[in-house]
């Protein structure tokens, strides 16, 4: 029975393809490996899609919430830059500071924002430069175009980033040990003031000498 179905099968490969059973199977093998070759190339299998998505699922952690810091300094900022895997990725427009963790892989180590993490770099936004001297809160000498640029960002930032503090301002201190009198008349004089010898407040009169009279000896 067995043998009557091949030499049947032979026959119909023969009359429907015109080829012979040898040369229809090895059509048929060569497709089937050509078909394996661009699957793995072009694509996984679905057994490998699910083992790597089941993979992703266990290695993935949920994202701890927004710590507000308040108010911090620039150096304090730093430490926030995505090197240590405990901390928050922080990074601040204008002196806002905004957690960024949620977008690690633009702004963590290896991202191509990663530049920006950890600082105010507001001025490197507006030019949308990545060199050093740019990573800098500095926005003088800014265009419009680039001022306007840098409202884009922070547009973005308030939308789709929570924002947990802002940068300590540092005020320089004055000495102000200088008298407020003094420093006004110098200024009033060109700063040549020199000190002057109080004068008595009030003028002393001289008593006129008593006249003797005549024939008096």
């Amino acid at each position: 029975m067995a043998i009557e179905l091949w030499e049947t099968l032979k026959e119909s490969i023969t009359v429907y393809t015109g080829l012979s059973p040898a040369t229809f199977f090895t059509v048929v093998a060569i497709g089937l490996a050509l078909y394996y070759v661009v699957s793995e190339l072009f694509g996984p299998s679905p057994q490998a899609q699910y083992k790597r998505n089941r993979d992703a699922d266990e290695d993935a952690q949920p994202l701890p919430p927004p710590v507000q810091l308040g108010e911090i300094t620039e150096e304090e900022l730093k430490t926030y830059d995505g090197t240590d895997p405990k901390k928050p990725l922080l990074m601040a427009i204008k002196g806002q500071i905004y957690d960024v963790s949620q977008s690690r892989m633009f702004y963590g180590p290896g991202g191509p924002y990663a530049l920006f993490a950890g600082k105010d770099a507001s001025r490197a936004l507006a030019k949308m430069s990545f060199e050093d001297k740019d990573l800098t809160s500095d926005l003088t000498g800014l265009g419009v175009f680039e001022l306007e640029a840098l409202q884009d960002w922070e547009y973005k930032f308030m939308s789709k980033y929570v924002k947990v503090g802002t940068i300590k301002q540092t005020v320089p201190v004055t000495d102000g040990s200088t008298a407020s009198g003094t420093t006004e008349a110098t200024e009033a004089i060109g700063g040549d003031a020199k000190p002057v010898e109080d004068a008595p407040s009030e003028s002393v009169a001289t008593e006129p000498k008593e006249i003797p009279a005549v024939g008096e000896t």
